[in-house]
Parts: C-alpha cells; structure tokens; sequence
C-alpha cells in the first residue's frame, strides 16, 4: 500500500494505491461517511493483478473538507472525479462502490464525458434508488456524529452500527476504530470525516434517485445485495436486474447493509466479474 496525495485547484486528494501501474486500473469508493480504509482487505487482494486506487472523497479520511456544506454531492464530486483520473493518467477503469460509492459510480458511468472511461462498474449494496425510511436510519447515527473518551468506546459504536457488514474478524474492528477516529480541541474523540457531508441526503437526496441514468448505462455490471439490507430492497434489485445494464444480482447472506467485500467469497465474486471484464491482451474489453 502506498499513500499518495493528488492536489486539485481546490482540494487536495488522499487515495491509497495497491499493485502495478501498468495494470489495469480498478478505483475504490467508499460510502457516505467512510474512507478509503474500508477498502484494504480487497484493494491488497486485488493487487497482485490490478491497479488499484481507493480513494478518499472530500471531508472523508485524509482529505481536505469542503469550504461549504452544499458542496457535497454529485455536482462537486464529478468534476473531482475527472480531474482525479486526468492527474493520475488513468484512461479507463473499473468502478467499486460501497453504498453512496456505487451511487456516485452509477452517476459516473452515466455522465457524457466520463463514461467512456468507466469499463465496469461493482455496486456494493447501491442501487438506482435509496428508501426514505433508509436515509432516516443513517441520520440517526450520523447526523450528529458521537464523541467519546476512549477508543475502545469508538470500537464499540462502530460494532454495533456496522453489524451489516456481517461477520468481521476483531482485528478488523480495532483497525477501523484506529484509522477512522480523530481527536477533537478537548481530547475526545469523533469520527473522521467532515460531519457536513450528511447534507447531502439532508438536501440534496435526489443525487440518489437515478432510474433514468441507470437505464441508460451499457456496461458490465454486477450488483451484492446484503441479504438483510434496508437500503437496497429486494424489489429494486429485483428490478435492476431487467433494466439498464441488467447486472447479475448476488445476495450475500448474513448481512445488511453493506457487505464488507472482505471474505473469501465475497472477494471470489468481484475477482470473476473483474476476469470476465478484460479483453483477451489484459486490457479493460
């Protein structure tokens, strides 16, 4: 893993890059109040034959925050994009999103001038459409983000309000709470985002009802669905696999909401779609 920093005219990016550069490049994106961390177990497990950059979106991680709370959403988030990959020479790639990460990813893959550059798109738990009743459960823990006095207290927020992830090694646990903690003016400590980017499904939820871009997409696409997932219904998977690129849709039991693409056979289900994607010289077909 090497930490890289990409600066923008207004921002400055940190992404983590795995593998070779010469190989076909896979971009990772996290969800809505996450980071780029969520992503090591299968950024390192695609390594050995990818490209791999698990990005950082403004106020997440290691990022700079947004000067202004209205400037999280689609609108800012696009232009980032593309001005990501021009810096970073990335022609083409595939596309790995966790919840709002798959949102965006079906925004890019949708959007004129960046299509052409996204080869295949993975929707972790995303679909063309989010219920208000799911929106509400994740204000309820982070419209107002918690603060605690230990670390181990922030562990033990992170178990109980990512238990859809399903089963996680306690490892993992103490490596989520170390990387995604930050400490506050008073030495306690909060999460490590900017607490503005809940504003976009504060006012701007309609970043995330996108049949008529996801009708639109033509390109290999694959869709997990956390078996006990609020988020993405069973009925809006059923109906994105009729519609649009018509994804294989995969269940994966024993989680909600959203799988943590960490387990062998969560990992063995994106590493044949990506097989499947590449054209016969190694390249994205």
């Amino acid at each position: 893993m090497r930490h890289c920093f990409v600066g923008l005219p207004d921002h400055e990016i940190h992404l983590t890059a795995w593998g070779d550069a010469a190989s076909p490049t896979i971009l990772l994106m996290h969800g809505l109040a996450r980071s780029c961390r969520d992503h090591d177990e299968i950024a390192a497990a695609l390594a050995s034959r990818y490209h791999v950059l698990a990005v950082d979106m403004i106020g997440r991680g290691a990022s700079t925050w947004a000067k202004h709370s209205d400037d999280y959403g689609w609108h800012t988030y696009l232009p980032i994009v593309s001005a990501l990959l021009d810096q970073l020479a990335v022609q083409r790639c595939a596309w790995i999103g966790t919840s709002m990460g798959g949102a965006l990813g079906i925004a890019t893959a949708a959007d004129p001038q960046l299509a052409p550059r996204i080869a295949a798109l993975v929707l972790n738990d995303m679909g063309p459409e989010v219920p208000d009743a799911a929106f509400d459960a994740i204000l309820s823990y982070a419209g107002t983000p918690p603060v605690f006095d230990r670390v181990s207290e922030y562990e033990d927020f992170l178990r109980r309000t990512y238990v859809g992830r399903g089963e996680i090694a306690d490892s993992t646990w103490r490596r989520l709470s170390l990387y995604g903690h930050r400490r506050c003016d008073d030495g306690r400590i909060t999460v490590h985002n900017d607490p503005r980017v809940i504003e976009q499904i504060r006012s701007r939820r309609s970043d995330y009802q996108q049949w008529a871009a996801y009708d639109g997409l033509r390109l290999p696409t694959l869709c997990l669905r956390g078996a006990l997932s609020k988020l993405l219904l069973p009925e809006t998977a059923a109906a994105m696999a009729l519609r649009g690129p018509r994804p294989q849709v995969v269940e994966i039991p024993g989680c909600g909401h959203a799988p943590g693409l960490d387990t062998p056979d969560q990992i063995g289900l994106i590493e044949g779609f990506l097989a499947d994607c590449l054209a016969p010289t190694g390249g994205w077909a």
